[in-house]
C-alpha cells in the first residue's frame, strides 16, 4: 500500500476550501482556476480514500474527517509559513543563533520587550539570554561566547569593541524596612552615614570590583544576582544600590525603605550600553533588538 503523505500544495488547497466555502473562491484566492482546485481536492480524497467535503450545489462543507484533520493542518501550515520566513531571513543575514549577555545589577524588563518582538518576528530563532555580573558578562562577550551585551557603562573602552547607548538607569540605595536598622531610627541621614553599614553588591565572585560600581562601605557582602541580593536586604543583611524600577514595588509593599539623605538626593544615574566585539558584526536580529533598546 502507498504511504499516504500531505503535501504543502495539498494542505494550501485543503485549507483554502474550507476557509472560502466553494471551489471557485479558494480558485481566486489561490489564483488558479476552479478545476484545478476540484482536481486537487479529488485527488487527495482518492488518495486517503474518504471524501473531504461534501458538494451541495455551488457549495461544499467539510466532512467529520476533513475537521478532525483541520487543526493539524492548519499548524502544519503555520510551521511551512515559519519556516519560509526564517529561510528567507537567513540568506538575509539572520543568524543561526542569537545569545544576547545581560548585566545582573540592571533591571531586565525593557530588555525583556525589546527580545519578545525580536522572537514574534523570528519565530524559529533560538534566543539565549544570559544574565551574570557586570565584569562577568563582558568576560564572555569578549570571548565571544555571547554575540552582544547590555550593562552599564564605563569609563574605560577598548578598539575592539564597538558600543551603542541604550538608555539610562537610576540607582537608589535601600534598606530592609522588617528588620530593626540604624539607617530606619536616624533622625537626619547622610551619605556618608552609609560608610559604617555592610553593603550588598551584585559582583563576579571571582574577579575583583570594577571602577564602575558604586561601592561605599568598606564592609560589603557579593551575591551574583539581583533576586539574591533583593532578599538579602529584605532580611535585613546590608543594604544596597538597586534600579529604582525595582526598588519602587518593593516600597510601596512595606518590604524594604529607600533611605532618605538630607545632603544628596538618593539616585544615582548611570548610562547603559549595548557592547559588541567589533570581529562579530551583529546579525539581523542583533540590529533589530539593538534598534528597539535604542527607541526605548
Amino acid at each position: 500500500m502507498m504511504d499516504i503523505m500531505f503535501s504543502s500544495d495539498s494542505i494550501e488547497l485543503f485549507l483554502a476550501v474550507i476557509d472560502h466555502g466553494s471551489f471557485s473562491a479558494a480558485a481566486r484566492a489561490l489564483h488558479r482556476v476552479p478545476s484545478a482546485v476540484s482536481m486537487g481536492i479529488g485527488n487527495l480524497e482518492a488518495e486517503l480514500g474518504y471524501a473531504l467535503f461534501d458538494r451541495r450545489a455551488r457549495q461544499v462543507f467539510p466532512t467529520q474527517a476533513a475537521q478532525a484533520l483541520l487543526p493539524q493542518a492548519r499548524l502544519i501550515a503555520e510551521q511551512l509559513k515559519q519556516l519560509d520566513a526564517h529561510a528567507a531571513g537567513l540568506s538575509d543575514g539572520l543568524e543561526t543563533r542569537l545569545s544576547i549577555g545581560v548585566g545582573a545589577e540592571i533591571d531586565s524588563s525593557r530588555l525583556m520587550k525589546a527580545i519578545s518582538v525580536v522572537a514574534g518576528h523570528y519565530p524559529l530563532l533560538t534566543i539565549e539570554v544570559v544574565a551574570a555580573p557586570h565584569d562577568d558578562i563582558l568576560r564572555r562577550m569578549r570571548n565571544s561566547e555571547i554575540n552582544l551585551c547590555v550593562a552599564y557603562g564605563e569609563l574605560e573602552t577598548s578598539l575592539q569593541e564597538d558600543f551603542q547607548f541604550v538608555g539610562t538607569e537610576t540607582l537608589v540605595a535601600v534598606v530592609s524596612a522588617q528588620h530593626d536598622s540604624e539607617l530606619l531610627t536616624a533622625e537626619t541621614l547622610r551619605l556618608d552615614d552609609l560608610f559604617q553599614h555592610r553593603q550588598i553588591v551584585i559582583a563576579s565572585g571571582e574577579l575583583p570590583l570594577s571602577n564602575f560600581r558604586q561601592l561605599i562601605a568598606p564592609t560589603y557582602w557579593r551575591t551574583d544576582n539581583q533576586a539574591m541580593a533583593v532578599n538579602m536586604v529584605k532580611a535585613g543583611l546590608g543594604w544596597a544600590n538597586l534600579p529604582l524600577a525595582i526598588a519602587e514595588p518593593l516600597r510601596r509593599d512595606g518590604s524594604i525603605r529607600i533611605l532618605p539623605f538630607t545632603n544628596v538626593t538618593n539616585g544615582l544615574k548611570l548610562p547603559l550600553y549595548a557592547r559588541w566585539m567589533k570581529q562579530t558584526p551583529l546579525g539581523k536580529a542583533a540590529q533589530e533588538f539593538l534598534s528597539l533598546l535604542k527607541a526605548g
